[in-house]
């Protein structure tokens, strides 16, 4: 299930997003999360099963139709079970009135969940 990310999960978030390769450097994480946290075209969600979160995801509100996917990662345990595909749906699905596109970072992701 896709929960808006809030500042309590502040931590959960970086280390989430940490598994990306353009999130390396801790100046730019926090960078990130600020641009998260200030700007309201820019969304962040966060995956949860059961009790614990296992993945995020984030886009890039570009227009009134066309929504940027930033960022997305699933915690490493977790991999390879479909939950990066189910999280793009759900974002579809919370946001029909989108046309979703990837950028340099997401784009090979994306096109395997096509």
């Amino acid at each position: 299930m896709l929960i808006r990310y809030r500042k309590n999960y502040e931590k959960i978030a970086m280390g989430l997003l940490s598994f990306m390769p353009s999130e390396k450097d801790l100046k730019k994480l926090q960078q990130t999360i600020k641009n998260y946290e200030v700007n309201d075209d820019w969304q962040l969600f966060l995956w949860k099963e059961d009790d614990d979160i296992i993945g995020i995801i984030g886009i890039l509100l570009l227009d009134d139709r066309i929504a940027e996917i930033q960022h997305i990662s699933v915690n490493p345990s977790h991999r390879h079970q479909g939950i990066g595909k189910q999280m793009v749906k759900a974002l579809k699905e919370m946001f029909p009135q989108y046309e979703f596109r990837a950028n340099a970072f997401t784009a090979a992701f994306i096109d395997r969940c096509e």
